[in-house]
Parts: C-alpha cells; structure tokens; sequence
C-alpha cells in the first residue's frame, strides 16, 4: 500500500497532531490570515478534512499592523480528560506572546486565549501522569537567554506559572533549537525539537531522561529525520510531532516543502507523514531517517473523505473554510446575502500594498499544476477602482489580474508588484458584462487569461513562478489565490460581485 506526501499539500506548515480514540486531529501555523489555526480531522491519518479554525474571533487574535510571517506561529494540539488545548504564540514587530485556548469540541468554538508568561516560540505541553502540566519552549537570543529548549510547571487551570523556566536541552547540534515536544513512553521522557533552520537543513532530533527536568541524553542516531543529503522531492523536513495510532503504531507528521523551479519553492511549507519504530528506545523515522513522496509502507485502514466541489458558487451564508482573510476583515465590506449566490466585496482604501486589512478572501495554492477562475461582475466608476484575482506570497510580492477603469473605460490589466519593480503587462478593453479571469499554473510559469460572453479563453500574459518563491520574497508563507476589491486610497462606489470560483488541480 501506498500514499504520496504532502498528505496535507501547499501552504499548512508547523503540523501537531493528538489522537482521541480513533480520530486524528492537527493544526498548522497561520502568521498573518485570519481566522488563525486552521484544525484538521482524520481517522487514517492519510486523508484530512478541514474542520475549521481554531481562532476564529478578534477577541482570539488581534492581527492589525502584525507584518507578513508575523502573527501566529508552531501551534500545538492536545487533549486531554476530554478538553482539547492549543497553545501557540502570537508575533509581533519582535514581541513573542504565549497563550492557550481549550475547547469540548475541536470544530469550535474554542475559548479566549489564556495568556502565559515564559517566553519563547514554539509552545508545547505536557499532561503527565501524577496531574501535573509542564510547559515547553524555545527561548533564544532575542530573550538574552542561551538558544535552547526551556520548560515551566504551569497550573493549567489559571494559566499561572509554578516554576522558574529551566534549560532542558540544547540540542543535537544543529542551529535553531526550536518546536519542542515531550512524550512520555515505557518511563522514559523523550523530548522531540527541530534544529538546522526551516529551509534545507532543517531536521528532527531527540533525547530522553528518565526525569521530566533532566538530564536529557542525545539520541545516539540523530538526526532522526532530514533530507538534507537525501536525492528526493521532499525538502527541509523538520518540526515535528509523534503520534501512537490505537492499533499501536506509531506516527510522525512534520513540515517540509517540495521545489517548484530549480532551488525555488512557492507552495510553503507543507504537512507529511512518516511511519516510526522503535528500536532499542529510540525512534527510527521511516526506516532510512528520510522522507520520500511515494510511501510505500504499511498503513492504517484507509478512510478517505468526500472531495469538496471544484467550484464554489457562494450559495451559503458563510464561506467556507478554506478561505482565509489577510487580518481582521471589516465585515461591512463582505457580503453573501446582499446579491443571492454571489459573493460581494466592497473595497476600502487599503490595498493588497498594505500591512492592514484590505477587502481580500483566498485560499492556498496547493498544486503546482492548477487552474483557478472566478466569474466577477464590476463596472468601476474611476480609475482608483480595482477588483480581481491575486496570487499573492507578501504585501510586496503578488501577480494581479484586475477590472478597471482607463480613460472612462472598463479595461482587464495585467500587474507584476515585486518590491519596488511594478509593471503592467497588458491592458485590454473589456466588453459590458460580466468577464471570467483565469490564472493556470505551472511548475514554471502562471498563464493569465480571460473569457466574455461564452467566447474561448485568451491569453493575454505569462510570468515565471520563481519571483514569488520563498527565496526570494522571504518570509514563512506561501503562495495564496485570492479574490479582492479595493479603492487604492479611497472606498469603492461600485461592488464587486463574485458569482462563483473554481480551484481544480491539474496533477
């Protein structure tokens, strides 16, 4: 049997997974979208469905003036005497904040954060058996500490801490000590980090005691887990989490990221999946200590979901949850009840240039090969108004493909923003009504194109993929589709209405 990683493709990095009884649950990162944390759930551990987001209200996450991959990182998930927790931490312009929410239920709601004074990124937490709750996390040189994984008692219930932070471990050796996680097996306490980096040389370490304070022995074989000297499609493998199944076996799932064009990758990070064995007290990940695309190894029964639509056609009161939001939106300015089976954005001044919170909805791209179109009817009333598709990776870094007007008339342009270099690549005028505009991808290049009337799609632009690869823009995301509105300094007089959208993988 067979199953090809990412088990959860494009851009859902810093994946942390709990079991209770036959289902799975995981979280992801979310930096800068809201909602924030977006929860998975599975009984196979193959086959995930998205069954919301963790922090889905403001007073969970504050986003405003939060820069791009800032905001939420490296969630972790637990359960435990039937109360779900994710702690995570909130990043701002240098400040590092950790909290905790708890939920009965993993789809939601979940509880207003309870915030915890130990630095650090990474949070963790340990249930263990004599009641008390230990608390891990990464604390670096920005806290003037030694970079290394540091660990507190924390009273759950009031989120106040018992103890002083104290050093556990400083890591196998590998740079960035950071995600840890603490298991307890067979009277061992094994303490799970990531070390190298998140990019090539990231890797997966360990270490055990036989006390939760230490001291802590370095796994004889790490790096359990990297891909730094390994020929595969699957890159910076890192930052994980151990899952024991209920027949027994045990699990890891963890990030790592797949090249789009020779060095360059643009769909972020994503989840894979790794079988583990133990052997003479140790875990051995996937044999060989290396991930590969096509798995070919023992499985759990599996137990796959329906697919979701291509299309969207906005015939609900709530989008979806695979759409996501750059910050807090305005309400106001989204509607899919004022034009039935439309989706109606109302542009404000900001725009897609701006650290704040333009009128903007998207989804991850999830496959190299892939065609996304959206059927919009706009008809701008001046030349500040602009509504359409977007690739977007940061505020400095997005392709668009948008509705305007020049010269008194309604035009389809064509815009590369990559920093400071803006260029207009076409400009083309518009018959009344409404206009399709597709984007198709590739491995190298995005195809624009557009369609009136029920005539054949045209091309009318091209760009290479690499300019909005992560190493070029930096940063920790990856590259979202989205549909937008905005005024450009201004609120738009005319709405933008969204019939309906298709996202359908090509691979």
């Amino acid at each position: 049997m067979s199953y090809k990683n990412p088990v959860i493709p494009g851009f859902y990095p810093d994946p942390s997974v709990c079991r209770v009884g036959e289902d799975f649950y995981l979280v992801n990162s979310s930096f800068e979208y809201f909602p924030g944390v977006p929860i998975w759930h599975s009984r196979d551990l193959v086959n995930w469905r998205q069954i919301g987001h963790v922090l889905t209200r403001r007073s969970q996450l504050e986003l405003a003036g939060v820069k791009c991959s800032d905001g939420i990182y490296a969630p972790t998930i637990r359960f435990h005497d039937g109360v779900f927790y994710m702690v995570t931490t909130w990043v701002s312009a240098g400040a590092y904040k950790n909290f905790y929410v708890t939920a009965m239920n993993p789809a939601g709601p979940w509880s207003d954060p309870v915030w915890y004074d130990q630095n650090g990124i990474d949070p963790s937490l340990l249930f263990d058996d004599d009641g008390k709750v230990y608390f891990q996390s990464n604390r670096g040189m920005m806290f003037k500490m030694e970079r290394a994984i540091y660990q507190s008692e924390i009273d759950i219930k009031t989120g106040r801490r018992l103890t002083e932070p104290k050093m556990l471990w400083r890591g196998s050796g590998g740079c960035y000590v950071e995600g840890p996680h603490i298991y307890k097996r067979d009277g061992w306490y094994y303490l799970l980090t990531a070390e190298g980096g998140t990019s090539y040389g990231h890797m997966v370490a360990i270490a055990r005691s036989k006390h939760i304070w230490g001291e802590y022995e370095s796994c004889p074989h790490n790096p359990i887990l990297s891909n730094r000297h390994a020929y595969e499609q699957i890159h910076g493998t890192g930052h994980a989490d151990l899952v024991q199944a209920a027949d027994g076996s045990w699990w890891m799932v963890h990030l790592a990221f797949r090249k789009t064009v020779g060095d360059i990758h643009t769909l972020g990070r994503e989840t894979c999946l790794e079988p583990v064995e133990w052997r003479d007290g140790w875990p051995v990940v996937n044999k060989t200590g290396t991930s590969r695309e096509i798995m070919d190894v023992p499985m759990l029964p599996l137990q796959p979901w329906l697919q979701k639509p291509v299309r969207d056609d906005f015939d609900q009161t709530e989008l979806g949850v695979e759409w996501i939001h750059l910050r807090n939106p305005l309400p106001e300015n989204y509607s899919l009840t004022q034009r039935k089976s439309f989706l109606r954005l109302r542009g404000s001044e900001k725009n897609l240039f701006d650290v704040a919170s333009p009128t903007f909805i998207a989804r991850r791209q999830q496959h190299f090969d892939f065609t996304a179109t959206a059927s919009l009817e706009f008809e701008p009333q001046n030349s500040n108004e602009e509504s359409g598709l977007t690739l977007l990776m940061t505020n400095e870094h997005h392709y668009d493909l948008f509705v305007t007007s020049r010269g008194g008339r309604r035009v389809l342009l064509v815009k590369y923003n990559l920093e400071l270099i803006q260029q207009t690549a076409a400009e083309i005028p518009l018959a009344p009504g409404a206009v399709q505009l597709r984007i198709t991808g590739t491995k190298l290049l995005y195809h624009f194109s557009f369609s009136q009337n029920g005539a054949e799609f045209r091309e009318v632009a091209k760009v290479n993929t690499r300019y909005l690869g992560t190493e070029v823009t930096s940063g920790y995301n990856g590259v979202v589709i989205g549909l937008y509105a905005t005024g450009n300094g201004k609120p738009c007089a005319a709405p933008a209405d969204f019939d309906w959208f298709d996202y359908e993988p090509a691979e």
